[in-house]
């Protein structure tokens, strides 16, 4: 199931990904594209971050992903 990859632009998926690498959280591009249960878990654990940045980040990506399903 490709869950993601219509919904999600890929220039915010990588913005989040080097955004939560900056805080020792690493998430996988393709499978938070294709995975609905793990792109889910990656945006969970990147609204509890402690990064502002990546916080918001997160939440724009759960907010198109919330609106498209």
């Amino acid at each position: 199931m490709n869950c993601t990859a219509d919904t999600l632009p890929l220039v915010d998926i990588i913005q989040l990904k080097w955004l939560l690498a900056g805080v020792g959280i690493h998430i996988h591009v393709e499978r938070l594209q294709n995975d609905l249960d793990y792109a889910l878990h990656a945006l969970a654990a990147a609204e509890c971050c402690d990064s502002p940045a990546a916080r918001a980040a997160a939440s724009k990506l759960r907010s198109r992903l919330s609106a498209s399903r």
